[in-house]
């Protein structure tokens, strides 16, 4: 049987004033907060190293992981953001200084920890929405690629371009690219190391929508916190297990896929959600969902 993992910890300690906004410790590079207001539920990830242009350095990757590990578990979390604190810039992929001063061992294990990062990302059982107000160039695209969702400014640039540094994507862009795009759309992009603006990522279906970028530069959150709205209050485990059913079933044959989504279905069976939102369909009223 297919299960989601649970802990009794509850790391962001949301109470009834609300969540808590993102609190900076000197020095962070990745932040944990949450929307504010009626937004209870939405977790943000920001990431915050603005003499690098959010670079994948070493810190940087670890303070990523702990901020996952503060979320996976966490019941009130429902959609996960990520967000960029750096105005005009998503991230920009490998931090090729320091990437510099690796010999070749240590570039093949940083790389490794990379594409267990971005796999790390794409298991989170909750969506994630990656808010794309600026570059998102190489890793910083694969960081996005991980995510469920994608939101950009039509003024951002997109790109897998290593190629055009004597390397190949190594953190998940080659797998997940073609996955959203198509087989031979993906080689295009990754061969050329083309970069691609929020309008034509949004055509090509890289994105999820393109919106014009705004005075303060961030139309993709403004419009990825939206969409987080939408997602907000629908039966949080059943939205869990239908994209723990669309992730499994999208690698395996369609006979295997509707094992799987039988599987899944089941476990949302017995939940206290499906009955409320039978009761709320037969009372004509809006349902409460609590995610058990």
């Amino acid at each position: 049987m297919i299960r989601l993992g649970r802990a009794g910890r509850q790391l962001l300690g949301w109470g009834g004033g609300g969540p808590p906004a993102a609190v900076p410790r000197r020095g962070a590079e990745v932040l944990v907060g949450a929307a504010g207001g009626a937004s209870g539920g939405i977790a943000e990830i920001l990431m915050n190293r603005p003499h690098a242009r959010n670079s994948l350095g070493k810190v940087f990757v670890n303070e990523l992981f702990s901020a996952l590990e503060q979320l996976r578990f966490d019941e009130k979390v429902r959609v996960v953001v990520f967000k960029s604190e750096v105005k005009g810039v998503f991230c920009a992929g490998a931090d090729l200084k320091e990437r510099a001063k690796m010999d070749d061992a240590e570039v093949g294990h940083f790389v490794k920890r990379l594409r267990n990062l971005m796999d790390e990302i794409a298991a989170l059982p909750v969506p994630t929405i990656a808010a794309i107000d600026g570059y998102a160039l190489g890793g910083g695209l694969e960081l996005a690629l991980a995510c469920d969702l994608r939101v950009a400014a039509s003024s951002a640039k997109m790109g897998l371009i290593e190629t055009t540094r004597g390397l190949l994507p190594g953190a998940g862009g080659t797998q997940r690219l073609p996955r959203c795009v198509g087989i031979g759309l993906a080689k295009e992009l990754i061969f050329t190391g083309r970069q691609v603006d929020g309008q034509q990522a949004a055509l090509m279906g890289l994105v999820n929508h393109a919106v014009p970028q705004n005075s303060d530069g961030d139309a993709a959150y403004q419009r990825a916190l939206a969409l987080a709205k939408e997602i907000l209050p629908q039966a949080p485990f059943a939205v869990k297990m239908g994209k723990l059913a669309i992730n499994r079933g999208i690698e395996v044959d369609i006979a295997s896929g509707m094992a799987i989504e039988g599987m899944c279905y089941a476990q949302n069976i017995p939940t206290r959600d499906r009955q409320e939102g039978m009761a709320a369909f037969r009372e004509k009223r809006p349902p409460q969902f609590i995610g058990k």
